[in-house]
């Protein structure tokens, strides 16, 4: 179970990395990150709700406290979602998505601290690995010109997303099943995502490219959203968070892979050994777990 487990999180990984796929694709209508994140997590809570009104209605039964927090999870989801598309926009695919993932550093930390985690050399080496790789990456280590407000954008979505593995990790230490919790996430995100988009403008847009809007919604919000999202939250069952969300940081190596192919993105040396410094970092900790 545990083998399968550590599929969840590649194939979820992978899944996320399509990220600036969509964006790219999304790019030409003008929509703001605002509105992509809100398209996500809708068309996500849609689907999720859908399956489990199909399935069993009795997976929506659950505690207020239990609700709380998959609310709380819901709204840690859209933000860093926002901030991500945002820092894609400003930055590069590859940056951002590595900037994100200075999350499994701060969860590590976190789990560490107050989730009765161990901390070891090897995490420690870990983190050291993270900052240098980021700061490589993005340009702020070797005098490379970067846009500040990207960066900030990047940083705030793996702040956010830290926040997201930390409450999955207790809901699913709490015992709560993983489909009721991931519903109540999106519904949550979902509507903090439509509020915060200007709901009359995008509307609108939606409704003047709504040919376009049906493929690349429905694959913006199943491939980056609900697929992920629930291996994810699934995999916590067996995995410790810090080791899981570590793993999940395939995800920097598949969207990089993504840029190069199909964006002729280029990372020079200095990119490229930041994001081996990255990926080691996620090799050690997996190795040791």
């Amino acid at each position: 179970m545990k083998k399968l487990s550590i599929l969840y999180i590649v194939l979820a990984g992978v899944l996320w990395g399509t990220s600036p796929i969509f964006v790219n694709c999304f790019k030409p209508y003008g929509f703001t990150s605002m509105e992509l994140a809100a398209i996500r997590n809708i068309v996500s809570a849609v689907a999720i709700l859908v399956f489990v009104l199909i399935k069993d209605r009795k997976l929506l039964k659950a505690k207020p406290k239990e609700v709380l927090l998959f609310i709380l999870s819901g709204i840690f989801l859209y933000t860093p979602c926002a901030t991500y598309y945002m820092a894609i926009q400003l930055t590069s695919p590859a940056t951002a998505v590595v900037l994100m993932y200075i999350a499994p550093m701060i969860v590590m930390i976190v789990s560490v601290m107050f989730l009765g985690e161990k901390f070891t050399w090897l995490k420690g080496a870990a983190v050291v690995a993270v900052i240098l790789g980021c700061g490589l990456v993005t340009g702020i280590i070797g005098g490379m010109k970067f846009s500040l407000v990207g960066i900030l954008y990047g940083f705030a979505s793996g702040l956010a997303y830290s926040a997201y593995n930390i409450c999955v990790k207790i809901e699913m230490r709490r015992g709560n099943n993983a489909t009721t919790a991931t519903v109540y996430c999106f519904l949550a995100a979902g509507l903090a995502a439509f509020i915060c988009a200007n709901p009359v403008s995008f509307v609108g847009a939606v409704k003047e490219n709504m040919p376009q809007m049906i493929p690349l919604g429905l694959g913006i919000g199943l491939c980056t959203g609900i697929m992920p999202y629930f291996l994810y939250t699934l995999s916590l069952k067996r995995l410790p968070v810090g080791t899981a969300s570590a793993m999940s940081s395939v995800e920097p190596l598949s969207a990089t892979i993504f840029s190069v192919v199909l964006y002729n993105e280029v990372l020079g040396v200095q990119g490229f050994i930041g994001v081996l410094l990255i990926l080691a970092s996620v090799i050690m900790l997996s190795r040791e777990d």
